[in-house]
């Protein structure tokens, strides 16, 4: 069997950050994009300005601190990424963080409480989180396959769907009574 992790704290050091922190999503997504780690951490400080806060929520995301899912949704979603579930309510654990259960290339893993880059079935973190590849995956990231998310907008300059037809009626085609919504029943 060989190497399935690799230390690298996706350029924290090199962005002049010191100490221990809790930034696994801002250094999981900077080693799985090949992007500066200070874009990345950047772009999640920049996504959580569009969260709320609630009950169980009490503040919002911060990169060196945690990530609320949203944020992660919202930075991977707006870098062109996909998200791939490996588990549903009820289903137990079907697939684990191990070279062998996971397909190739660049993923970002959410493991409990955690994010890690997996590139090519080996883990790239500060910390081997695999618990001896017994760790369950949530679901992964990926980037698209050819540019996928090139062509869904593009497509040689044609539309994917058709262009929407008019809504107007013909004047000649009578139309059939509605119907009353139920608060239009009740009250009147």
């Amino acid at each position: 069997m060989g190497k399935h992790f690799r230390f690298d704290d996706g350029g924290r050091a090199e962005a002049g950050y010191r100490g221990a922190a809790g930034d696994c999503v801002v250094r999981a997504i900077a080693i799985a994009t090949g992007r500066p780690y200070q874009e990345i951490y950047e772009r999640v400080n920049g996504a959580a300005l569009h969260e709320r806060t609630g009950k169980r929520k009490r503040g919002i995301s911060n990169a060196r601190t945690g990530v609320y899912r949203t944020s992660i949704k919202r930075v991977m979603k707006s870098l062109g990424w996909v998200w791939t579930p490996t588990m549903q309510i009820g289903s137990g654990c079907t697939v684990h963080l191990r070279a062998d259960e996971l397909p190739a290339g660049r993923l970002v893993v959410s493991v409990s409480k955690h994010l890690t880059a997996v590139i090519d079935g080996v883990i790239h973190d500060t910390h081997d989180c695999s618990r001896r590849g017994t760790r369950c995956v949530y679901g992964y990231w990926q980037a698209p396959q050819g540019g996928r998310a090139r062509m869904m907008v593009r497509n040689n300059g044609q539309s994917k769907n058709p262009p929407p037809t008019s809504r107007r009626r013909p004047k000649n085609v009578v139309e059939e009574p509605r119907k009353k919504k139920f608060w239009e029943w009740l009250f009147g």
